[in-house]
């Protein structure tokens, strides 16, 4: 878990604080009532954004994206509120999403209020010196090795080296015989980043890797247990681009890659981890921006309240939703504690609640979270969207049947239920303002 502190270490590094562009956007300052220091305004809130489907479409801007973030900067460009970007998109680093991010909205944002999928394979460093496996697309290998990975292989490099593992498309097959190069090291684990441009080559290639424990000189062995270590980022079954329809994500290819194993060898794919939303992993990781922000703006009142903003249900407000309930449950044991405490100091031998210790590794490496609640806002610009009116009363619209989450995942009605919903992200920003009586000055 060392890797977890050298990883937020590099969150808030000295070389993302280098001088940006002013933002081309001039908002408003924003004050939180009741809690006005001598010179400004202390928010006790942080916002937690999606991107696909929420500001953007594909590459075109939702309009409201702008309008919604005038409100959250001041006439300087600097945020009023802490805010951080919630991604499950893993196709390039964190800088150049903030970047993408300052162009759509006019708003300097820095890699630090970023959070992508892959974000938390920093913390994973027993695998960082192993030879793995990536797939997905965009700069796989650069991403790897940004986030901790010494000893990369790419499924490409994998075909150049075994050219006739690849045999799906007639176009691509070797024209003349030919032998395996052979000269890629044993491979130890596989990272799956994204959806990959060429799915029959990426799922026949992982499939063989897991079947030849890594070598691909192998024949399949589909009874031998246990199979390599396998890391997922992002679990989306879909999401939303400029199409009218939800597209397919990376959480359809890892449907069709557990298909395919378990066909074959009758057992279940295991996964030493899932990462991007819904994990609660990911929403602590995305506190702790939000805290660290606070402490960088000098803002010495804690941030109680999270709001997740996001168009899917089983993603967003799901992640959102889970994450609120693990901060239920850490109150109350919190309270229990106390309760236990001023018993000891009574003596009193009233029936006391059994108290478990977390076992969460977070909490000792980043320091427990400020928040107490985190509340899920669903827009209807995305994945979600009824094409009606948006109806007044949330607890009454949402009838999903059919569960679009992770396997892995249990569907629980309660936490696809949103807290609210707006039509879109403007809508969003307004509704949190008013709960939070955040009035613009």
């Amino acid at each position: 878990m060392r890797g977890l502190l050298s990883f937020y270490r590099g969150l808030c590094s000295s070389s993302n604080r280098q001088v940006r562009r002013k933002a081309g956007i001039v908002g408003s300052r924003c004050g939180f009532c009741g809690t006005q220091s001598n010179s400004k305004p202390q928010p006790r809130f942080g916002l937690l954004f999606d991107i696909d489907g929420v500001l953007v479409r594909g590459r075109m801007p939702i309009p409201a994206a702008k309008k919604a973030f005038e409100k959250l900067v001041d006439s300087q460009g600097k945020f009023v509120v802490p805010v951080v970007f919630v991604t499950n998109a893993g196709n390039c680093l964190r800088q150049t999403k903030a970047d993408q991010l300052s162009h759509i909205l006019g708003v300097a944002i820095t890699q630090d209020q970023v959070v992508m999928s892959h974000s938390p394979l920093r913390m994973f460093t027993k695998f960082h010196d192993k030879c793995v496996l990536v797939s997905g697309q965009g700069p796989v290998l650069e991403i790897a090795k940004h986030v901790g990975f010494n000893n990369v292989v790419s499924v490409d490099m994998l075909r150049e080296s075994f050219p006739l593992m690849d045999m799906v498309d007639h176009n691509r097959r070797p024209k003349l015989p030919s032998n395996p190069v052979g000269n890629l090291p044993m491979v130890e684990a596989v990272i799956l980043f994204g959806e990959p441009i060429r799915w029959e080559t990426h799922l026949q290639l992982i499939i063989d890797i897991l079947l030849t424990k890594g070598n691909l000189s192998n024949v399949h062995q589909s009874q031998q247990m246990p199979h390599l270590p396998l890391l997922a980022c992002n679990m989306d079954l879909m999401w939303m681009a400029e199409a009218h329809s939800p597209r397919f994500g990376h959480g359809t290819f890892l449907v069709c890659l557990e298909n395919i194993y378990k066909k074959i060898t009758g057992k279940d794919l295991k996964y030493e981890a899932l990462m991007g939303k819904p994990s609660e992993l990911t929403y602590h990781f995305a506190e702790y921006l939000i805290r660290s922000q606070a402490m960088e703006r000098q803002w010495k009142l804690p941030v109680t309240s999270l709001y997740a903003i996001g168009d899917n249900l089983m993603t967003d407000i799901y992640g959102a939703n889970l994450y609120n309930r693990y901060l239920d449950e850490r109150v109350a044991r919190k309270n229990a504690k106390a309760v236990a405490k001023m018993v000891s100091a009574t003596g009193s031998i009233t029936a006391l609640p059994q108290v478990e210790e977390s076992h969460n590794h977070w909490e000792s490496e980043l320091a427990l979270p400020s928040a107490t609640s985190c509340k899920s806002v669903l827009v209807c610009t995305g994945v979600y969207n009824p094409n009606e009116e948006v109806p007044p009363d949330s607890s009454h619209c949402i009838k999903e049947t059919v569960f679009h989450g992770h396997r892995d995942f249990r569907f629980d009605p309660a936490l696809v239920e949103p807290d609210c919903i707006v039509h879109d992200v403007a809508d969003a920003v307004e509704r949190i303002f008013d709960l939070e009586k955040f009035v613009p000055q």
